[in-house]
């Protein structure tokens, strides 16, 4: 009696945590709401990991200290020592450890189940088996093609995109050896050997799949790797039968892949595409010599201060450069001072400006810039011609103009906020260099283009000193 008591209690706190869990997701739908729905998730875990601690026979206490004691350490350095600049880095290996943590526990709970199984006996379940393959085959995907985005994002070795002939057939053959493989484990549940062959194939199959994707749709491959973490951790959850892993594998999961298709149709970029490696791909596209020879303008923080004298409406578009520099809060103060003068001043925010998406609706929140000042792509791109100045901060392939006009592009058809349309652009730069997509961008040799190039926190700095001193 008291053994099904405890059970029931523990089913009582799994279904609280999964009610909370999608409470949680729900609350991250919306800047305004994502730091309670964090923290309600966060409340969802504790609760999912201290009913799991309860459950009798489960679990070594001295591990599981030691393993939160070794957790807390690393976590607490990353807290610290992360920059903002640096996150998306750091969700590819927090998307590459998920995997990795499915394939070590489902290989766990497979010895266990060959050392308890006689040699001559398959007392192993169907279920169990399928399940355990798939939590490897899926987990090593993950962990490695999310080395590979982490290695592209951070520049590390992979800096260039590694396509060759006969590639996608390289692909299609890992994953026929994938289920073939996974076949001979289910079909032979007390052997060990079929799943870490599968593992090590899997390995190559996520690697493959990755390292084709050019940097600027990085952002897209990481929500998907996000996805597979999720059903990684599902199908963990069946090996384990445990039904609070399943429920927030499946939400991260799905969420995860609906965060691929929202990227994919902000890139324009096809799902299938993304799954199979193939995106990225474009032909021929004009060297920086032919686009910016004799043509770029400088400016300095003095004239882009006159430029703002009589003006109605100022855009403001934060990219990659704003989080390098930390310039948020200065961004704020020049808002603020143009406010002061009767000038409407908005941010234009693309999906996926930055590294990952949201990435600069959370700098800007840190900054605490009003939610309602920050209008999304769609809505700026109806108006952009009433826009006096468009301010670009550190943007680049989300504005370059060849999305629209170049087929060839390796970022044709993708979503752009169309600045160029604005009636005077300054754009904050250190350089010309290219963005993720390693393209040079017209947007800086068009005649309604003033460069300012520096440091963007300092370049801000000297417009809102010289704003100040022609009031």
């Amino acid at each position: 009696m008291d053994n099904l008591t405890n059970v029931a209690y523990i089913n009582v706190a799994y279904i609280v945590a999964a009610v909370l869990f999608i409470m949680g997701l729900k609350g991250l739908s919306h800047p305004r709401t994502a730091v309670r729905g964090n923290l309600t998730g966060g409340l969802a875990m504790l609760l999912a990991v201290v009913a799991t601690l309860f459950h009798h026979g489960i679990v070594d206490f001295k591990c599981i200290v030691g393993g939160i004691a070794v957790g807390a350490v690393i976590g607490t350095i990353l807290a610290v020592k992360i920059e903002m600049t640096a996150m998306p880095q750091l969700v590819a290996l927090f998307n590459g450890f998920g995997g990795l943590a499915s394939v070590i526990v489902a290989a766990a709970a497979l010895s266990e189940n060959i050392e308890a199984t006689a040699p001559d006996q398959a007392s192993t379940s169907l279920s169990f088996s399928i399940a355990t393959m798939a939590s490897g085959f899926i987990g090593a995907v993950t962990f490695f093609g999310s080395l590979v985005a982490f290695d592209k994002l951070q520049g590390l070795i992979l800096k260039k995109d590694l396509r060759f002939p006969g590639q996608q057939f390289l692909n299609g053959a890992l994953f026929l050896l994938c289920l073939g493989l996974a076949w001979w484990g289910v079909m032979t549940p007390t052997s060990f050997a079929p799943y870490w062959l599968l593992v090590l194939a899997a390995f190559g199959l996520g690697f493959f799949l990755v390292v084709a994707i050019g940097g600027a749709d990085m952002p897209v491959v990481i929500a998907l790797l996000n996805a597979y973490s999720g059903i990684a951790a599902a199908a963990t959850g069946f090996v384990l039968n445990n039904s609070v892993l399943i429920i927030a594998g499946s939400l991260v999961g799905a969420s995860g892949v609906i965060l691929t298709m929202i990227m994919c149709k902000a890139m324009n970029r096809s799902l299938p595409n993304v799954i199979f490696g193939r995106m990225g791909e474009g032909g021929e596209v004009a060297s920086a010599d032919e686009v910016y020879e004799g043509k770029i303008k400088s400016t300095s923080g003095d004239e882009v201060a006159m430029l703002m004298d009589g003006v109605q409406r100022v855009l403001i578009v934060p990219g990659y450069g704003l989080a390098v520099s930390q310039a948020q809060h200065a961004v704020r103060d020049l808002a603020d001072l143009l406010e002061e003068q009767d000038i409407t001043v908005e941010f234009g925010i693309h999906p996926v400006a930055g590294r990952m998406p949201g990435h600069m609706n959370v700098l800007l929140a840190e900054a605490d810039i009003a939610y309602d000042k920050l209008i999304e792509m769609d809505d700026v791109n109806t108006t952009i011609g009433q826009v006096d100045i468009a301010i670009v901060i550190g943007a680049n392939d989300v504005v370059n103009p060849v999305a629209r006009t170049d087929p060839q592009s390796p970022i044709a058809g993708m979503p752009i906020i169309n600045v160029d349309k604005a009636r005077t652009v300054v754009v904050i730069k250190r350089s010309l260099s290219p963005g993720f997509a390693g393209i040079p961008n017209p947007l800086f040799a068009a005649d309604n283009t003033l460069m300012l190039f520096g440091d963007a926190k300092k370049a801000i700095h000297e417009i809102i000193a010289a704003v100040k001193e022609g009031l």
